[in-house]
């Protein structure tokens, strides 16, 4: 990793190389240098899932286009760009990434005193972290969505992914259908779900908006020392899509205080006072620049896509955990059944949940 971290312009002495992170997708290293003149600065050196992402210099091309965008937005609002915004660090001979032995590594400048947090704190922090995607979202309003290639065909286009799931339960490449088959049932019974928000894209109904597509928690930076949130990461997903994808996956993923592998499912359920405090962060984010039809149809959003993944998740289970990162042999039927019950949850409230949505869209 060492060798490949010099390919970059990095710079100073190179101290070590270590693993960082635990995404699903992506492999992860700190880089941490010395300079010169005795001072230290850290870089995240990255192995795309070229498998997952099969264009990675298209991917590349989208992520230095978007940061060089938010960069200047950002300027024009007096922030620091060097914190605000992902610093992409360039090859030695000026390339945005790198081939190595068949896999691909980009580096980003590593952005110090800062934190993720895969599981929500309070609703506090989830509106700070609202606040930032919805301003995301609003920043890259004029962006010309038409440039950006599309990184993953079909990422959030819920009936393909249904289709994709019809097609495993048929093939079975696991052997492990006969197991799942009420996951199976539950997932059946609400094709009509999978369909709502496409079908509103479709009929005009629903704009379409340059979107982050991987809203979780853990993809916000958060400040040490002020604990405001800083910086949205993570761009590999970032595409043409609906403002309900981006809260969608939010709500699925941060309005919960359990892990998306809690196997104590009576501990899994969607917590009100998350769900209002994202509610109110993201429509001030966006600075009200959501239409009407957009913020009736965020709550549709939030149960598509943890419908969406739990699709995703019991998926990759029943063609033999190809996609995620898995630690143990049931670790994807741990991860679908916490989204189903989140799905089951949302329906029991969903008459509370939508007044909230009303008090908001005034």
């Amino acid at each position: 990793m060492k060798r490949i971290a010099e390919l970059f312009n990095i710079e100073g002495e190179i101290l070590e190389v270590v693993p960082h992170g635990g995404g699903y997708i992506n492999d992860t290293y700190a880089v941490s240098c010395q300079r010169e003149d005795g001072s230290k600065v850290r870089y995240i050196l990255q192995r795309i899932n070229h498998d997952i992402f099969k264009n990675p210099e298209a991917l590349m091309d989208n992520f230095v286009m978007v940061c060089d965008y938010l960069k200047n937005i950002v300027k024009e609002q007096g922030g620091d760009p060097s914190r605000e915004t992902l610093t992409v660090i360039n090859t030695r001979d000026g390339q945005n990434g790198v081939w190595v032995d068949g896999n691909y590594y980009r580096m980003l400048l590593f952005i110090e005193d800062t934190v993720c947090y895969d599981i929500c704190q309070g609703p506090e922090d989830f509106y700070k972290c609202a606040k930032a995607f919805g301003n995301f979202q609003f920043m890259l309003k004029d962006f010309p969505a038409d440039k950006l290639t599309e990184t993953i065909p079909n990422f959030h286009n819920t009936p393909v992914r249904f289709q994709t799931f019809l097609k495993a339960v048929e093939e079975n490449k696991s052997g492990r259908a006969h197991l799942v088959q009420d996951e199976i049932n539950f997932i059946l019974e609400r094709k009509a779900v999978t369909d709502s928000l496409i079908d509103l894209l479709n009929a005009g109904e629903l704009p379409l908006k340059v979107t982050h597509n991987d809203t979780k928690l853990s993809n916000i930076l958060m400040d040490v020392k002020t604990n405001d949130s800083l910086c949205v990461i993570d761009l590999d997903t970032i595409m043409p899509g609906l403002a309900a994808y981006d809260f969608g996956d939010s709500i699925r993923a941060g309005a919960c205080y359990t892990a998306e592998d809690e196997t104590d499912l009576s501990k899994v359920y969607l917590v009100k006072e998350l769900f209002e405090a994202y509610v109110k962060g993201f429509i001030e984010g966006s600075k009200k620049g959501l239409t009407a039809k957009e913020i009736e149809t965020l709550p549709i959003g939030a149960k598509v896509i943890t419908l969406e993944q739990g699709i995703r998740f019991l998926t990759d289970y029943l063609d033999g955990d190809l996609y995620y990162k898995t630690q143990y042999a049931d670790h994807n039927l741990d991860r679908t059944r916490t989204q189903l019950k989140l799905v089951a949850d949302m329906e029991d409230k969903w008459e509370e949940i939508t007044k909230i949505i009303e008090k908001y869209s005034v």
